[in-house]
């Protein structure tokens, strides 16, 4: 997605070579524009797919989740990282490792959200080393849902994310695919389309 590209050449800072800031677009601040023109993309290749539920977890991963659910006309379902006086029983649960921060979350859902008549598409804001997509394939799969695709904003395609997703037969979908963040700078991987 060009706009996407773009976007991460203006605004996108590389911190090391593997960690990339986008705190300014997607991360901590939302560019509504963007992330409009990311669910319009996202839901013109699944329309006639029979989606049924977007499952995301929180946070980042829920404004590009949100578009693709509007454009689709399905809800979204944000896997919670804490779970809330409100969310006492009956809940779906997966532990979650994430290296940017170093920690491990217990990630949960509703059962009451997530059946085993839904087909879902997976969103997240990055894939590094799929340990986030994991989680949420784990509460689907707890709930005996489909899952049609995983699809990713920003792929770090040097690290080992999408072979263990897709060692595991699913279909990785992303917009913007890096290949590296070498000396400060975004490598793209080149589109072969």
């Amino acid at each position: 997605m060009k706009e996407l590209l773009e976007k991460i050449l203006k605004d996108g800072t590389v911190l090391e070579e593997d960690v990339l800031k986008v705190d300014s677009f997607l991360t901590h601040q939302i560019d509504p524009e963007l992330m409009s023109l990311v669910g319009k993309t996202f839901a013109d290749k699944y329309r006639d797919k029979g989606i049924t539920k977007i499952v995301t977890i929180e946070s980042s991963g829920i404004a590009p989740a949100v578009f693709i659910g509007l454009e689709l006309g399905v809800p979204v379902i944000f896997a919670r990282k804490q779970k809330s006086l409100t969310m006492t029983t009956e809940l779906l649960t997966a532990s979650v490792y994430s290296f940017t921060k170093q920690t491990t979350n217990n990630i949960s859902i509703s059962t009451k959200f997530l059946t085993e008549q839904d087909k879902v598409l997976v969103v997240d804001d990055f894939l590094a080393n799929g340990q986030a997509a994991l989680g949420l394939i784990e509460l689907c799969q707890q709930a005996g849902a489909s899952i049609e695709a995983i699809n990713i904003v920003i792929e770090k395609s040097f690290q080992n994310g999408r072979s263990l997703l897709e060692e595991k037969g699913y279909k990785v979908d992303s917009l913007a695919r890096i290949k590296s963040l070498k000396n400060n700078k975004v490598h793209f991987v080149e589109d072969k389309n």
